[in-house]
């Protein structure tokens, strides 16, 4: 298994919280909850026992059936699975939660029993009819699983210049123009392959990268199995696949209608709502009045929409064009692709946000005697402050949105920042940085969150 993050997580929760909490793993598919869990499960529990209810025998699932009578449904379950269960040193692993509501359900009862701790893994976990006939425990602690960030990535791939990203961080100073083009043609591999596991996995084995896509298009194509679940009309699938072309149009907000070719019903927003809920998209809200609570001035109508991983925002972009993906790679690896390919960057941007816990805002307003409008990529809140954050891809010298910004909320702003390949400087009060230097800022500007969801996962 991959070294995560989530592991760290899960290790906090069993020190200080399983006595009154189960954990919840929560993320889209295949990112990795049910390894995590259970690797966790058996190094740091005596015994543990895993239901998989995606793939539950018929005789295991009569057991539950028991759950509101503890004593005799442990037995039965141990007698089931031929595990024994040792009070305050054994776990249950109960995966794929929300195809079982009433268990989930009865999570609060199994915490307060007290005999054993337990572990959920779930997606789509707030989906209305996942929810519709069950209370919705509090005895549940969330962390959140993303697919693997850069970090994480280096740490599979044994590549050891993490910390050597830091302090080179630390510095304040230019890498050098040979070094800098060395780590982003390091960044560029992990945008190309992305952080799902199996497409890592593929990438460790010295798979070539036409095999490494299809790996992610199996990915793609298990992502439409289950929106066909849910929606057998076709909507959700048809607006997660629009989400790389409606970034490519320049278009200030997400248009539901652009992407299902019909006129937006109120059905089709609910439906949205569940896309965002199944984990593989990221929301950014289009913030109308800027100011330190982001949250309370977003506008729900007005967002954006991107990929929870931008591997598979490769595949799905290019899903039309050069199938063996070979062309493709070449020319992103090389740093070849058009120059107007810019929001491959702002999506691995918007990816980074997202693992280290921000919820993603962005802001945009009419320029003066024009039908034209000024825009900033993502707005974050620090030290009661707002920060300003441009992405480009190669052109750095107009950046008339950010200092338009700065000027327009001077009062407000603390520092601003416009992330591209190129090496660290500065244009005037504007901080330059490359964007694999990303989540080091974040890491110094959310100190003291104010704009952080309430996931456990860190930066």
């Amino acid at each position: 298994m991959f070294k995560r993050k989530a592991y760290n997580a899960l290790l906090e929760w069993k020190n200080k919280y399983s006595k009154k909490y189960a954990a919840m793993l929560e993320g889209a598919r295949r990112v990795g909850k049910s390894t995590i869990a259970e690797e966790f499960a058996r190094k740091h529990f005596k015994t543990y026992i895993r239901i998989d209810f995606a793939n539950i025998p018929h005789d295991i699932l009569q057991i539950f059936d028991d759950i509101a009578r503890p004593d005799l449904f442990f037995l039965r379950l141990q007698a089931a699975t031929d595990v024994t269960l040792y009070p305050g040193e054994s776990v249950l692993v109960f995966d794929e939660i929300q195809k079982a509501p009433k268990v989930r359900q009865a999570i609060k009862y199994l915490v307060q029993d007290g005999r054993y701790s337990y572990i959920e893994t779930g997606s789509l976990i707030s989906i209305r009819k996942n929810v519709s006939d069950i209370v919705i425990p509090s005895e549940e602690y969330f962390i959140q699983v993303f697919p693997l960030d850069y970090e994480e990535f280096l740490w599979a791939t044994e590549n050891d210049t993490w910390n050597v990203l830091r302090e080179l961080y630390k510095t304040g100073k230019p890498v050098g123009e040979k070094l800098n083009r060395k780590l982003m043609r390091d960044f560029r591999i992990y945008m190309a392959v992305g952080g799902m596991p199996q497409a890592v996995e593929a990438y460790v084995s010295k798979k070539n990268f036409s095999e490494i896509d299809m790996v992610k298009r199996g990915i793609i194509k298990l992502y439409e199995e289950d929106f066909y679940k849910i929606d057998t009309y076709g909507r959700l699938s048809k607006m997660y696949s629009s989400v790389p072309n409606q970034l490519n149009s320049g278009k200030r907000r997400y248009v539901i209608s652009a992407a299902t070719q019909k006129h937006t019903t109120s059905k089709d927003r609910e439906k949205l709502l569940e896309l965002v809920d199944s984990k593989t998209v990221l929301i950014s809200y289009n913030t109308a009045d800027p100011s330190i609570s982001l949250s309370a001035t977003a506008d729900n109508d007005s967002f954006k929409l991107y990929l929870a991983d931008t591997g598979l925002f490769v595949s799905l972009l290019f899903n039309s064009q050069d199938r063996t993906g070979t062309k493709i790679y070449s020319q992103l690896l090389s740093d070849s692709l058009d120059a107007n390919l810019g929001y491959l960057y702002e999506n691995a941007a918007a990816q980074i946000l997202a693992s280290c816990g921000c919820k993603l805002f962005y802001h945009t307003w009419m320029k003066e005697n024009s039908h034209h409008s000024y825009e900033i990529d993502f707005l974050i809140a620090s030290r009661a402050k707002l920060v300003p954050i441009e992405i480009k891809s190669s052109a750095i010298n107009n950046h008339k949105s950010i200092t338009a910004f700065s000027e327009k909320y001077s009062g407000k702003v603390w520092r601003e920042y416009l992330f591209s390949q190129h090496d660290v400087g500065h244009r005037e009060q504007l901080i330059l940085k490359p964007i694999y230097m990303l989540p080091f800022v974040l890491e110094e500007l959310l100190k003291n969150p104010e704009e952080i969801t309430a996931s456990h996962q860190v930066c």
